[in-house]
C-alpha cells in the first residue's frame, strides 16, 4: 500500500479548487492512499481575538495556555476539520475526521511546559487506528492535537504532526499544500531541488516571503526521517497522468545515475 500524507495549512483550505480534488481522485485510482493532516492558524487567531486573548508565538510555535488550548481544539476539531471533511465528501470522497487525541491517535510529550504551555511533540502515532480507516475506504483527516501521559491535550505544530504521521506510516511521500505550484526560482518552477540548494536559495534571497516557512517545514519533515517531501499546489493539479507536479526536495547531495 502506497500512503501519501498531505498537509493542508489553515490558510489554504479556502483556496482548494476542483483541480486539487481531481488530483486526489487520480492518486487513489493509481493505488495511493491519502492521509490528510490539517492546521487552522488563521481561524484560531480569529477566535482568540473574539475571546480577547492575544496570540503569542515563541520560536514559531504558538504559546498555549489552558484557555488557548481549549480554543485550539474547538477550532481544529469543530471547525476546520468539519470544513475539510465536508469539502471531501462534497467531492465524492469518504472522509473520516479524527481528532488527534481520540483513541490515542497522536500521543505526545510536553516541549517546554513553562515557556510554551500545552505544546508538544509527537512521541507515538497509533498507526493501527489510521490504517483501519484506510482499509475501510476512508481518507483520515487528522487534527494536530495529541494526548499527553497525564491525559491533557497538547497543541502540535501541524507541519511537525504531518511529518511524524508520514514517518510512522512509512509514507511514500509527505506533501505540503500551498497556494503556488512549487518553488519558484528566477521566475521558473523547479521540479527537483536538494536540501543544500534550498538552503542556498533562502540565503541568497531567491526563496523569500511566505515560501520560506513552507520550505523550512518540508526540510523539518526530512530531518525527522521522511525520505520524499514535496511542495504542491492546492489550486492546480498536483498529480496527473500518474505523474507528480510540484517541487520535490531531495537529500543534501544529489545522487548521479
Amino acid at each position: 500500500m502506497k500512503i501519501v500524507v498531505i498537509k493542508c495549512g489553515g490558510s489554504v483550505l479556502d483556496d482548494l479548487t476542483d483541480d486539487f480534488f481531481t488530483s486526489l481522485r487520480e492518486l487513489m485510482e493509481n493505488g495511493f492512499s491519502p492521509v490528510i493532516v490539517h492546521g487552522g492558524g488563521p481561524a484560531i487567531n480569529t477566535m482568540l481575538d473574539l475571546f480577547g486573548i492575544t496570540a503569542q508565538f515563541k520560536d514559531g510555535l504558538r504559546v498555549t495556555c489552558e484557555k488557548t488550548m481549549g480554543i485550539v481544539e474547538m477550532v481544529l476539531s469543530g471547525q476546520t476539520n468539519r470544513q475539510l471533511c465536508g469539502m471531501l465528501i462534497k467531492n465524492g470522497f469518504n472522509a473520516l475526521g479524527i481528532n488527534g487525541s481520540d483513541g490515542g491517535c497522536l500521543q505526545g510529550e510536553y516541549l517546554d511546559k513553562t515557556g510554551l504551555g500545552y505544546v508538544g511533540a509527537i512521541s507515538v502515532v497509533n498507526t493501527d487506528l489510521i490504517m483501519m480507516a484506510i482499509e475501510k475506504g476512508y481518507i483520515p483527516v487528522i487534527t494536530p492535537i495529541a494526548v499527553a501521559e497525564d491525559g491533557l491535550k497538547l497543541n502540535i505544530n501541524g507541519d511537525y504532526a504531518a511529518a511524524s504521521v508520514a514517518k510512522a506510516l512509512k509514507a511514500e511521500r509527505c506533501a505540503f499544500v500551498t497556494n503556488v505550484e512549487g518553488i519558484l526560482i528566477d521566475g521558473e518552477i523547479v521540479s527537483d531541488v536538494t536540501e543544500r540548494e534550498v538552503e542556498s536559495y533562502i540565503s541568497d534571497g531567491r526563496i523569500y516571503g511566505g515560501m520560506v516557512p513552507k520550505v523550512n517545514s518540508a526540510l523539518s519533515a526530512m530531518a525527522s526521517g521522511v525520505e520524499k517531501v514535496m511542495i504542491i499546489s492546492g489550486k492546480k493539479q498536483f498529480f496527473k497522468n500518474n505523474c507528480w507536479h510540484g517541487t520535490s526536495i531531495a537529500a543534501k547531495v544529489r545522487v548521479l545515475k
